[in-house]
């Protein structure tokens, strides 16, 4: 689907906030609300609008620690391993990457022993080899809304 530049406006506002009404865009933007709501159900239907949802401040729910973790599988069965990882809770984000390492897990925890009960009980799910966990120091910026 080719987005147009409303489209893209929609999209941008929605990113920012996505409580915003149709009348709300549709003033914003200088265009009408019944435009602004056929736009946004079109964008639902092409699944580019994948749902909404709140930006939550991940520490002030006690989840202090971030995980990268790298994950070298055995090659047959990749893909159902990562089906597995991203059905487990902690789990932010799994990436099927290039380079020596087969999977990119980014996970976050409340506690150093979380973190140690989820990395040992990666060990258990099949076709896993080998994991190397990386803790993050500082986040700068983590937001994947690309506005």
């Amino acid at each position: 689907m080719d987005l147009d530049k409303t489209d893209e406006r929609i999209l941008k506002n929605l990113m920012v906030d996505a409580r915003l009404s149709a009348r709300q865009l549709a003033l914003k933007l200088g265009i009408s609300t019944v435009t602004v709501l056929s736009r946004i159900k079109k964008l639902e239907r092409e699944k580019i609008i994948k749902g909404y949802t709140a930006l939550i401040d991940h520490e002030k729910l006690g989840y202090n620690l971030t995980a990268i973790i790298e994950i070298i599988a055995k090659k047959d069965k990749i893909i159902d391993m990562e089906m597995e990882i991203s059905k487990i809770e902690n789990v932010c984000g799994v990436y099927d990457i290039t380079g020596n390492t087969d999977t990119l897990v980014i996970a976050k925890f409340k506690s150093r022993n979380e973190l140690s009960e989820f990395v040992k009980g990666l060990a258990s799910i099949p076709n896993i080899d080998n994991t190397i966990t990386h803790v993050v120091l500082n986040t700068t910026k983590e937001d994947f809304r690309l506005t």
